[in-house]
């Protein structure tokens, strides 16, 4: 019984681990996008910086990543951005991966 506990226990804590690391990696990413969005609206700076946080809040609107993309998409239509629906995920996609590596990089240091 004892061992059963013991796996139980060893399970909640990876699925906590788990959660939490899905939770960095995903604000991380928005941010990184955030970022990448603003250069693409010519935001710099202080601006770009705060552009990248009103992406991260976008993300508490709604679970998934929905509410990100059309943040972005009204975003970029409102400026004139000529970047498609696929060019946006695309960058979601890539910055997801990125901020995943840079997470387990400073886990590992």
């Amino acid at each position: 019984m004892t061992s059963f506990n013991d796996r139980e226990k060893s399970y909640e804590k990876k699925f906590a681990l788990d959660e939490e690391l899905q939770f960095k990696s995903t604000a991380r990413r928005n941010k990184l996008l955030g970022l990448w969005a603003a250069e693409k609206m010519g935001l710099s700076g202080d601006d770009a910086q705060t552009y990248a946080r009103e992406v991260v809040k976008a993300d508490l609107e709604e679970p998934g990543e929905e509410d990100v993309f059309r943040k972005i998409r009204a975003d970029f239509d409102g400026k004139s951005v000529d970047q498609s629906d696929h060019q946006i995920r695309r960058a979601m996609a890539d910055f997801m991966t990125e901020a995943v590596r840079q997470i387990e990089a400073e886990a590992k240091a």
